[in-house]
């Protein structure tokens, strides 16, 4: 266990350094001038230049990388160029709205998606299979933005059953936070439950093709136990992998419908900050977004090597 988390954690040094490098690099090569938004187009050019060198940003792309990795590796993700607060700071501060929605949305996937999977592997052949698969196909297939576009037209422009845009917190009211977030995470969810629910049907399909599954028919067990007890329950590694990396891209992937949905999360962060050129705050949140996904994805390897004693037999402290 020790040799297989120690590996793991090993592979994952070169991901973080990649990415790195990559949004180092992007982020400095994009048009743009940090040291221009800050001081407006009427600034002089001496003025300019004065603050280039003030926040070092004359020295080459190299020397600029390495000062600022080797910060990073300190813990220190620097400040702010135009809200004089830490990148930590304003991390913490947008996370709580973005997790809510992610846990949220997740909610959702896993209730539809292992319902919707189910009940096909159930209905193997029948309407209500052919019915799930072609709604996990739409699901699937549409983006998150243009469903979130038509959730807001349906139900909070015509039915005016949610708001538009906008966030609560749960400071203010718990019920209020869900009712606001309700239509993002949906936009987010469906996607996520549509994939759910193709994997557990699949899984489900394998499962009941197995020995152990006809000696229980054969002893008299009443289908719903056999489907329940027996199928889904050694059905569960894989879709509960499936789930975990789900999560990860959900607490990842909420840049879009954070902005659709006017959600003062992590995503709305980042947008604002490429809006102004605030280089620190993308190059810092970026990376601890990466930093976050990469820790969830490795704890869903160790959920999975843990719960499954083949892995233990394979991958082992040899």
């Amino acid at each position: 266990m020790k040799r297989y988390l120690f590996h793991r954690l090993l592979a994952l040094l070169p991901v973080l350094l990649v990415v790195s490098v990559v949004v180092f690099c992007l982020i400095h090569l994009a048009p743009g001038d940090p040291a221009l938004v800050i001081l407006g187009n009427d600034a002089s050019p001496q003025d300019i230049a004065a603050l280039r060198q003030q926040m070092g940003l004359d020295r080459p792309l190299l020397a600029q990388f390495v000062s600022w990795f080797g910060e990073v590796i300190t813990g220190d993700l620097g400040y702010s160029l135009f809200l004089d607060t830490s990148v930590m700071t304003l991390f913490l501060q947008h996370l709580t709205p973005t997790l809510a929605l992610a846990l949220y949305a997740q909610a959702i996937a896993l209730v539809l998606g292992l319902a919707g999977g189910v009940i096909s592997a159930w209905q193997h052949g029948g309407l209500a299979d052919r019915v799930i698969r072609m709604l996990a196909t739409f699901g699937m297939s549409v983006p998150g933005f243009l469903l979130g576009l038509f959730l807001i037209f349906f139900f909070a422009v015509q039915l005016r059953w949610f708001p538009v845009v906008g966030y609560r917190s749960t400071n203010e009211s718990f019920w209020l936070n869900v009712w606001y977030l309700t239509l993002p995470a949906c936009a987010l969810g469906l996607r996520i439950a549509a994939l759910i629910a193709r994997m557990t049907r699949a899984v489900m399909l394998d499962v009941m093709q197995e020995p152990f599954i006809s000696t229980a028919r054969a002893k008299g067990v009443p289908e719903r136990k056999v489907l329940l007890r027996h199928t889904l329950k050694n059905s569960l590694i894989p879709i509960l992998t499936i789930c975990g990396e789900s999560f990860a891209s959900l607490v990842t992937g909420t840049i879009v419908i954070e902005s659709v949905f006017g959600i003062p999360g992590v995503g709305s962060l980042i947008v604002d900050s490429i809006e102004r050129r605030d280089v620190t705050v993308i190059q810092g949140v970026v990376l601890l977004i990466t930093v976050c996904y990469v820790a969830i994805n490795l704890a869903v390897d160790l959920l999975s090597y843990l719960a499954d004693p083949r892995l233990s037999v394979d991958g082992g402290d040899k």
